[in-house]
């Protein structure tokens, strides 16, 4: 749906890198073997949204690190769209809302680091959550989404542990009842 609108796959894949974690970080170099594009398409698109205020760029030695620009005004639009645009909506709207005890969402994994992935990573945190009604909720949304969904289940206490064993990078939180 969202190549229709948006024909530059360098383009995309720039949004889905910056604006569905807004924690993500990269420089020019680093992008090449990730999107496996030339430095020069990268650089075009960096440079675009830049001049438009959605990238902003602070200078760490000798690379230039791009983040998203938070304040513009656009940016909760566009990590809404892309929350769309990978299903996570649809996860929020059809399971979390109807599981009991629920805490907190978090998204881990390749999306969370801003990579398209045909698999989504979810912690579910909250004490009392119905295993079987999440399996039954978790296998209609994947048919929807055409994506895998991996899930784990943990309680509040356990919460801590699981935060340090991943980078910041890789875990953002999509969801909280607090």
């Amino acid at each position: 749906m969202l190549e229709a609108l948006i024909t530059s796959k360098t383009r995309l894949k720039l949004l889905l890198k910056f604006f569905l974690n807004s924690d993500t970080t990269a420089y020019l170099r680093s992008l090449e073997p990730e999107f496996a594009e030339s430095t020069n398409a990268i650089r075009q698109e960096l440079n675009r949204f830049e001049d438009a205020g959605l990238l902003t760029a602070d200078k760490k030695g000798n690379k230039k690190v791009y983040h998203a620009n938070t304040q513009h005004p656009l940016f909760p639009e566009i990590n809404s769209l892309l929350l769309k645009y990978v299903g996570l909506d649809q996860v929020i709207d059809k399971v979390v809302n109807k599981l009991g005890e629920l805490k907190k969402v978090y998204l881990v994994g390749e999306l969370a680091k801003g990579k398209d992935s045909p698999l989504i990573d979810l912690w579910f945190v909250g004490e009392a959550i119905d295993k079987n009604y999440l399996l039954e909720l978790v296998e209609k949304v994947e048919q929807v989404l055409e994506r895998k969904i991996r899930y784990i289940i943990i309680s509040t206490g356990e919460l801590q542990e699981f935060l340090k064993s991943k980078p910041a990078k890789e875990v953002l939180l999509i969801w909280s009842k607090e």
